[in-house]
C-alpha cells in the first residue's frame, strides 16, 4: 500500500516509523514532514491544514490510505473530503473531532451522558465568568478556551486576578483567536494524571498502553505549560483497578455518547484522566495521539500499527488483536531556548546521522528540524525527541538520557527530571 501521513511533528514521525515497519506498507508520503521525517519518507510541501492541497496530493498520488495525525485538519474535515473522493482514511470526521475542537461540546457531552468529569460552567462573556469564579470562590480554578489552541489554551489561575487576566486574554485580547470567544469555567481537579490513547472504529474501544506526559517546560513542574517535554509508559499509577473503572465509567460510555449524537468515533481516541480521590475523571479528549505521548506508545506497539489502522477504518477492530510489549518507554524532549515564548530557529544539530545516533541505542523523533543547504537546522520549539525501550523504566530513562547527551545546538533546554515522579510512584 501507498501511504499518505498528515502532518510534519514528532508524533507524525512516530507514526511513519511504525507504519514502516507493516509488511502491508511499499511507500510512504508525509505531508508536509520535515528534515528527519525525510529520512523515512517522500516529504511533499503541503500544510496540513491545505485540505483541499492534501486530497489533491492523495488523488494525483494514488494514495491508498491516508493517516490524518493533527487535531486541525480533523476538525476541519479533511477525513470527510476524503471520503468523498473514495480515498479511506484514519481518523475521525468533523463531527466526531469536536470532541476536542470544541470543549463546550464535550463537557456536555459528558454531562449529558454522567461521565465523570470536573463541575463546569460555559461563558461567552467575561464579567459573566468573573462572577461566576467569584461566587465559587475556590482556587485554583481552571479556565479554557473553547476552541484547538495549540495545546496551550487551558489557564490554571491561583486567584480572583489571575482569572481575570486569563479572561481578558482569553476572551478580550484574543490571543488564542475564536478559540477564546467561549470559554469553560471547571473546578481544578487533584490527583496523578494518566493518558490514555484508544484505538476506535465507531464501535468497538481498545485502550493502548498508558503514558505520563510532562508539561511544564523547567524542572519540578515549574514554568510554562508546554506542547510536552518528556513522556513515559506505561504510567505505574495506572493500576488494573483503575483500568477496569475508566473502562466501565469513561470509555464505554464515551463511545457509546458519540454514537448516540450521531458522530460515531473512528480512529484515535485520546482520554487525558486524573485519577482523583472519588475515582477517575476526565479532564480532556483529543480526537488523536497525542504528542509527544506516542513517541513513548508507538514503540510498544507489538501489532501491526496499518492493520489496526485499517479495521479501524472498516469498523472491524473487534476482530483484530492489539498487543503491547511488557517494556517500558521514556522520551526527553530537546527544545530551542526560550520555548514555548520565543526561541531562535536554524541552529545546527550536530550528533545524529541521517537523522538518527550512530549507536541505534535509542530512537531519535524529529519534532522541528529542517534541511538547510543540506545540513540539519532547527525550525520549531520542541526539536527532537529521543525515546529509548528497557525492560524497566529507571533503565528506559537511563538510556534516554545518556542517547540525548550525543545531541547538541546552540540554546538546547531539556528537563532533566522526566519519569521521576513516576519513579517515585513505583517505590
Amino acid at each position: 500500500m501507498k501511504l499518505l501521513v498528515v502532518g510534519g511533528g514528532g508524533r507524525e514521525h512516530a507514526i511513519v516509523k511504525k507504519l514502516k515497519e507493516s509488511d502491508l506498507c511499499s511507500e510512504i508520503l508525509c505531508a508536509p514532514g520535515n528534515g528527519g521525517i525525510a529520512a523515512d519518507a517522500r516529504c511533499v510541501p503541503v500544510a496540513a491544514t491545505d485540505i483541499d492541497g492534501q486530497v489533491e496530493l492523495a488523488k494525483a498520488e494514488q494514495v491508498d490510505y491516508v493517516v490524518v495525525a493533527p487535531d486541525d485538519p480533523l476538525a476541519l474535515g479533511l477525513v470527510d473530503k476524503l471520503a468523498e473522493a473514495g480515498i479511506p482514511a484514519f481518523g475521525p470526521s468533523a463531527a466526531a473531532a469536536r470532541i476536542e475542537a470544541s470543549k463546550v461540546f464535550s463537557k456536555n457531552l459528558m454531562k449529558k451522558y454522567g461521565i465523570p468529569t470536573a463541575e463546569y460552567e460555559v461563558f461567552d462573556e467575561p464579567a459573566k465568568a468573573l462572577d461566576y469564579i467569584r461566587a465559587k470562590g475556590k482556587y485554583p480554578v481552571v479556565v479554557k478556551a473553547d476552541g484547538l489552541a495549540l495545546g496551550k489554551g487551558v489557564l490554571i489561575c491561583e486567584s480572583e486576578e489571575a482569572a481575570r487576566e486569563a479572561l481578558h486574554e482569553m476572551m478580550e485580547e484574543k490571543v488564542f483567536g475564536a478559540s477564546g470567544s467561549r470559554v469553560v469555567v471547571e473546578e481544578f481537579l487533584t490527583g496523578p494524571e494518566v493518558s490514555v490513547l484508544a484505538f476506535a472504529d465507531g464501535k468497538t474501544l481498545k485502550p493502548m498502553v498508558s503514558s505520563m506526559d510532562h508539561k511544564r517546560a523547567l524542572d519540578g513542574d515549574k514554568g510554562l505549560n508546554t506542547g510536552g517535554m518528556g513522556t513515559v509508559a506505561p504510567n505505574p499509577c495506572y493500576t488494573a483497578e483503575a483500568a477496569a473503572e475508566c473502562e466501565k465509567t469513561i470509555f464505554a460510555p464515551t463511545m457509546a455518547a458519540m454514537a448516540a449524537e450521531g458522530c460515531p468515533f473512528k480512529g484515535c481516541l485520546y482520554f487525558g484522566l486524573m485519577l482523583t480521590p472519588d475515582g477517575p475523571k476526565v479532564i480532556e479528549y483529543n480526537c488523536r495521539f497525542g504528542d509527544p505521548e506516542t513517541q513513548v506508545v508507538l514503540p510498544l506497539l507489538k501489532s501491526d500499527l496499518l492493520r489496526v489502522m485499517l479495521t479501524c477504518t472498516e469498523g472491524k477492530l473487534s476482530e483484530t488483536p492489539v498487543e503491547f510489549s511488557s517494556e517500558s518507554a521514556a522520551c526527553v524532549i530537546l527544545a530551542s531556548g526560550g520555548y514555548p515564548e520565543h526561541y531562535e530557529k536554524g541552529k545546527e544539530i550536530s550528533g545524529l546521522e541521517n537523522g538518527q545516533l550512530p549507536g541505534g541505542e535509542a530512537m531519535v523523533y524529529h519534532a522541528g528540524t529542517a534541511l538547510k543547504d543540506g545540513r540539519l537546522v532547527t525550525s520549531g520549539g520542541r526539536v527532537l525527541g529521543v525515546t529509548a525501550t528497557a525492560p524497566d523504566l529507571a533503565a528506559a530513562l537511563e538510556k534516554a538520557y545518556a542517547a540525548a547527551d550525543n545531541i547538541s545546538f546552540e540554546g538546547l533546554h531539556r528537563r532533566s527530571d522526566i519519569g521521576r515522579r513516576a519513579l517515585e510512584a513505583l517505590r
